[in-house]
């Protein structure tokens, strides 16, 4: 059995002593919070002052009207995205790998999405459509590079082969973005590279939107309709199979899903740590280890963190706070009250 006691089968529903609300009624809150957080996210800036816009500036006022639908949409729809996005894939990794400590990178796809771009950086200039384009690559790359060499692996089962596959792409890339950090331009390329590491959806546009939009879409719903075969793809692959699961090929399917997301977001957004690490466990502690909620509201959880996490980074400060920079900090203190506080559920 996982280390998150999943159950085989749909779990009887039990509700906590301490709560009254079924999963089904909270993951509506959960939806409604999420959507008005977009909405509050909308009129919320700094434009004409810190505040939120009245219907009448937005009326009246032509600049008003582009800031919002020209810049602040495509910017908090790609928070969203990029929220659902990395809570999902951690969600899917953590389960699948029975290990409460991976993240959406874990398979070298952060990492070779971080390589890529500051790769096109020192070749290419700085062409957002080229960096994201060698970012998306290049995190497929890391993908296909620690499913070969688990594959080359001579001892121990599929999962342990990938997890040890997976940790050594990641350190090469590492070392090869080190490598590519040394010999940038230390006054052009060197800064644009660093703030792509950081994370920011600062300069995000509706061409962006449109470039991720489908794959997102595409892998979110492969997850969506597939959470339920997740309770069983967390045991050994021998109950699972006699549970009438393929779980060679469901779990790859699911771990491309969680890849294609995880990519498609990072080539646009950069690195954004501690979301998928963070929110599948958010979710876990509030609806127990059935995939079957903790799926849905890793989406939910997640798309909120990101947009209040963006929110803070273009309002706080007259200047732009890396988004990174906040969702470690934000997710780390957020981590460490949910590992010593009470275990609270609303199912068991």
């Amino acid at each position: 059995m996982s280390f998150l006691n999943q159950s085989i089968v749909k779990p009887p529903e039990r509700k906590h002593p301490g709560l009254q609300a079924s999963p089904e009624r909270l993951l509506l809150v959960l939806l409604v919070v999420m959507v008005g957080v977009f909405m509050f996210s909308l009129f919320l800036g700094r434009y004409p002052k810190l505040g939120l816009m009245s219907f009448q500036r937005l009326a009246e006022d032509d600049l008003a009207r582009r800031l919002m639908f020209n810049l602040r949409l495509p910017r908090l729809i790609t928070a969203l995205l990029l929220g659902m996005s990395l809570s999902a894939a951690g969600n899917v990794f953590q389960m699948i790998f029975s290990n409460p400590l991976v993240e959406p990178g874990f398979l070298g796809v952060s990492q070779g999405a971080a390589f890529g771009a500051a790769l096109s950086i020192i070749v290419l200039g700085s062409s957002a459509a080229g960096t994201q384009t060698s970012a998306l690559m290049f995190a497929f790359i890391g993908l296909g590079s620690s499913y070969l060499l688990a594959q080359r692996i001579r001892f121990g089962g599929w999962v342990l082969r990938l997890v040890l596959s997976g940790i050594v792409i990641s350190a090469l890339f590492s070392s090869g973005l080190g490598v590519l950090k040394y010999i940038a331009d230390p006054l052009s390329q060197l800064p644009e590279i660093t703030f792509w590491l950081l994370g920011s959806l600062a300069h995000v546009t509706w061409p962006d939107v449109r470039n991720i939009f489908i794959p997102v879409l595409l892998g979110l719903l492969v997850i969506y309709r597939m959470r339920w075969r997740l309770n069983l793809l967390s045991l050994d692959d021998t109950i699972s199979f006699s549970l009438g699961v393929a779980p060679g090929r469901e779990r790859t399917l699911l771990l491309v899903a969680a890849v294609a997301v995880t990519a498609a977001v990072v080539s646009v957004a950069g690195m954004v740590g501690w979301v998928g690490l963070m929110v599948p466990h958010l979710a876990r502690r509030l609806f127990g280890a059935n995939a079957r909620y903790t799926t849905t509201g890793s989406m939910l959880i997640g798309g909120t963190f990101a947009m209040l996490s963006d929110g803070i980074a273009r309002t706080l400060l007259t200047g732009e706070i890396p988004l990174g920079i906040l969702t470690s900090l934000i997710g780390a203190l957020l981590f460490i009250f949910l590992m010593i506080s009470q275990n609270v559920r609303v199912t068991e």
